[in-house]
């Protein structure tokens, strides 16, 4: 009787696993089908010569995706100074742009997620950070071990398009 249920259980897992990645071969060609002619890389002016990994932002049809931005001084490597205050501020100001470059302004961002490398400058982020929003967008905030170029602070965003 035990040998009976336990291949009746192997049996309907099997058929749960086989449903799902069905399912998601499906799903997969009908998201590269549907959306590869709506994606738009957006690239902000001097960083073309940068040779980073990755786009500033992408667009897919009203959605902005911005990537990790740090308070690097435009189209350089090298960080704001003025400590956490100074990149923050510097960060922030690169958002404004890579935003309003796909289309949108900032009163338009709904998701931030902030990497900070020492979570006890915290309440320091936060007093830049609010200073450009009106209505704050929901948001996450962690502490990094470690950020790109030694930043202080990274901020992604998700933004719709006007």
């Amino acid at each position: 009787m035990r040998y009976g249920l336990q291949r009746v259980w192997d049996m309907t897992v099997r058929k749960i696993i086989f449903s799902i990645c069905i399912g998601a071969l499906v799903v997969g060609c009908e998201h590269e089908h549907k959306y590869t002619s709506d994606i738009e890389f957006i690239t902000a002016p001097g960083t073309q010569d940068m040779n980073l990994p990755f786009s500033p932002a992408v667009r897919v049809g009203n959605t902005i995706y911005l990537s990790g931005n740090l308070g690097n001084i435009p189209g350089t490597l090298e960080l704001a100074p003025g400590g956490i205050n100074g990149e923050t501020r510097q960060t922030m100001e690169n958002i404004k742009t890579a935003v309003e470059l796909a289309g949108s302004s900032m009163d338009r961002i709904v998701k931030c997620s902030l990497f900070i490398a020492d979570i006890s400058d915290w309440g320091a982020v936060n007093e830049v950070y609010r200073t450009y929003f009106d209505v704050p967008p929901a948001r996450s905030a962690f502490g990094a071990n470690g950020l790109a170029l030694g930043a202080k602070i990274e901020i992604d965003c998700i933004a719709i398009a006007k």
